[in-house]
């Protein structure tokens, strides 16, 4: 082959490689495409930023009251997500806010649009995390923004993190473990045995919403139940492992000392016993679940009573109307006065009785005869 044409081929395979990868990126937090990692200006409907040491907030112009209380408590998030994982990651995060869900779409990365139902979006690679303000002020706002910022950071640690872990971790550093929702999730999937494996859930999330529930709920308590059998110490490790470049299941073998398969069945062993019927009738998680629906019961009791109460009285009213109008009709027809409409009391007890006489108390003191009280004492 001819050198120059060989110095332009291998030109080309340079130019074309980066291109290349930027074609299959890593999945986003929420299983979608991550856009190609290039330089991006920044959208125009930003008005400043906030920078604190290891962030930096992007704001418009009806956000920027968000932003501040933002920049007044993120260092503290982060420094939380350090204490769990023994580590922090390179770099300033970035987020972007918007006022509404308009400007919120509007800040997102070209090519990285967020899903419809999506309320806050992180793009792990890039080290950013996309919000829409009006999510802070909800009472889920702060479980949201950790959710979000777990995905940054494993994102930063280390790629090609299986997708139940990804997700199983973020629950587990935002608390979202011991919801309601999780409980029923997996009391369903354990009564209709329908406990999905993990090895499905590595790249992809189910199709039917009621799996994607289960999904959600298992990988949380997953993880949750590895943190507590082998502690803090092997996720470390287990981090460690992915950040050197060791495949997911080599990394776990070492960080646990056991395979995912061996923990994934003695996971699945006690989830009878936790989830099933017995825990739910001898738990207090019987009283949350049937809660609302006896407060519905009772109220729906109380009205039906009250309803047949006023009925029955009115019923009553209207037969005793009915019995006078009669007995006036046959009064009238024999020339008698109308009967009253209220009966009458008998002379004896229209007058009160009497009130008593005051009596002096006498009391008997045998020998000495009767004997008057000693007079009371005077209050002063």
């Amino acid at each position: 082959m001819n050198p120059l044409r060989r110095l332009l081929l291998l030109l080309f395979l340079l130019l074309v490689s980066p291109l290349a990868e930027a074609v299959e990126p890593p999945p986003s937090a929420h299983g979608l495409a991550e856009p190609a990692l290039v330089p991006t200006p920044r959208p125009d409907i930003v008005e400043d930023e906030l920078v604190t040491p290891r962030f930096r907030i992007l704001y418009t112009h009806g956000s920027k009251g968000s932003a501040q209380a933002l920049a007044e408590r993120i260092e503290a998030v982060r420094d939380s997500f350090v204490k769990v994982l023994g580590r922090d990651w390179q770099g300033r995060t970035e987020i972007r806010i918007g006022r509404d869900r308009k400007e919120y779409e509007a800040l997102a990365l070209p090519g990285g649009a967020p899903p419809r139902w999506a309320v806050a979006l992180a793009y792990p690679t890039h080290n950013i995390i996309l919000l829409d303000a009006r999510t802070l002020f909800e009472p889920e706002g702060a479980t949201t923004l950790r959710h979000e910022l777990a995905h940054v950071a494993l994102g930063q640690f280390a790629k090609g993190w299986p997708r139940w872990f990804q997700e199983g971790l973020a629950q587990h550093l935002a608390g979202e473990r011991l919801v309601v929702t999780h409980y029923a999730a997996l009391f369903r999937a354990v009564t209709q045995q329908n406990v999905l494996h993990f090895e499905d859930l590595s790249d992809s999330w189910p199709d039917m919403p009621a799996d994607v529930e289960v999904a959600y709920a298992q990988s949380a308590d997953f993880v949750a139940y590895l943190a507590g059998r082998h502690g803090p110490g092997a996720m470390n490790q287990l981090i460690d492992g992915m950040a050197r470049g060791e495949p997911f299941q080599m990394a776990f073998g070492k960080a646990f000392r056991s395979s995912l398969d061996v923990e994934e069945a003695h996971w699945r062993e006690g989830l009878s016993t936790r989830f099933g019927w017995l825990p739910l009738t001898t738990s207090m998680q019987l009283v949350w679940l049937l809660a609302p629906a006896l407060c519905v019961v009772a109220y729906v009791r109380r009205r039906r009573q009250q309803a047949a109460r006023l009925e029955a009285m009115s019923a009553e009213e209207a037969a005793e109307d009915a019995a006078l109008r009669v007995l006036a009709a046959e009064a009238a027809q024999q020339g008698l006065p109308p009967p009253p409409a209220e009966p009458a009391l008998p002379e004896w007890a229209e007058q009160p009785p009497p009130p008593e006489e005051p009596r002096d108390f006498v009391e008997d003191d045998g020998e000495h005869g009767p004997r008057t009280p000693p007079p009371k004492p005077t209050l002063h």
